[in-house]
């Protein structure tokens, strides 16, 4: 068994999420992203569903038969703050 550790995933969720965080901090959403949600993650961007979508069909593959009990990070560079 293995496991995926995403960071922000932009997902219906986090969209409502973002929303949210807009209205409550009274600025728009980009500045939400950019300035609360990403301000500390060395790549500057959200995961798109198909990066994980793509490294779980990795995983499923005959390429990835050997890993096992692995942890994977996919946060750009969240953790390694």
């Amino acid at each position: 068994m293995n496991a995926l550790c995403p960071g922000y995933v932009r997902t219906p969720l986090v969209e409502e999420q973002i929303a949210d965080q807009a209205k409550s901090h009274g600025i728009n959403e980009d500045e939400v992203v950019e300035k609360v949600m990403l301000k500390t993650i060395a790549i500057k961007k959200m995961i798109e569903p198909n990066e994980i979508a793509e490294l779980v069909s990795y995983l499923c593959s005959q390429n990835a038969s050997s890993v096992t009990g692995a942890s994977w990070t996919i946060d750009c560079g969240w953790t390694a703050q």
